[in-house]
């Protein structure tokens, strides 16, 4: 398997990709639309064949690059369950696995960052987890549907069964680290450690973060698979 982790700066987004090195074909999670032609160079220098774009959610900080890849390499666009979405060609629900060749993705129902969100679980060793579970910290619950109760329970009762050394692989991250484990996280990550549901809850009420800036545009585009107006260039 062929895997690589990329970033946008602008955003802190990173983009991962999964590919099946016997028939070449390729998986994007969570592309960034001003690093298509990126993406699309390193897939030719590969000489990877893009089969599915997966979305962990439907973000608010930045618009998805699915639908230019899309249109450039015919990919699928690929979504949770319930998310409302105009345009994708599938939507994943949870337990669902994917399957990429030698590669298996399965989805994970991970809502309280916003209410339709999955994580992936990709053969059993790499966990991308979205906004739901960060490197030391975890997504915000105050709009699209979120819920910090329900956050906590998915992030205590579903990631942290996961076995110690299942690698976690962020949405984002803002104080330049790439990669956690399970194990890492139930120890070190204050938003859980010492924490019960309801002080959880309380505290992620007291936050009080400003919307992304541009969260009123970048929401309805990624509705729509990030197509902004009838031209995506």
């Amino acid at each position: 398997m062929l895997f690589r982790q990329l970033i946008d700066p602008i955003t802190s987004t990173y983009t991962y990709l999964f590919a099946d090195r016997a028939n070449k074909t390729t998986v994007l999670i969570d592309p960034v639309f001003e690093q298509v032609e990126r993406d699309l160079q390193l897939l030719t220098e590969l000489g990877l064949q893009l089969r599915y774009c997966l979305e962990t959610h439907i973000h608010a900080d930045h618009i998805t690059g699915t639908g230019k890849l899309r249109t450039a390499t015919g990919c699928l666009s690929v979504v949770p369950k319930n998310s409302q979405v105009t345009c994708a060609d599938r939507f994943l629900e949870d337990g669902e696995i994917l399957e990429v060749g030698e590669i298996q993705i399965q989805a994970i129902a991970t809502p309280g960052h916003t209410d339709c969100h999955l994580a992936y679980l990709v053969n059993n060793k790499y966990l991308l987890t979205g906004d739901s579970l960060l490197i030391r910290g975890c997504g915000r619950t105050d709009f699209q549907g979120g819920d910090a109760g329900v956050l906590y329970d998915v992030v205590t009762k579903k990631l942290f069964t996961l076995p110690d050394e299942t690698l976690v692989y962020p949405g984002h991250d803002y104080k330049g680290q790439t990669v956690s484990t399970i194990g890492e996280e139930k120890q070190f990550n204050p938003r859980f450690v010492g924490r019960d549901r309801l002080n959880f809850i309380q505290f992620m009420a007291t936050l009080n973060w400003p919307h992304p800036k541009k969260m009123a545009e970048v929401v309805p585009a990624n509705q729509n698979c990030g197509k902004i107006t009838d031209n995506l260039d």
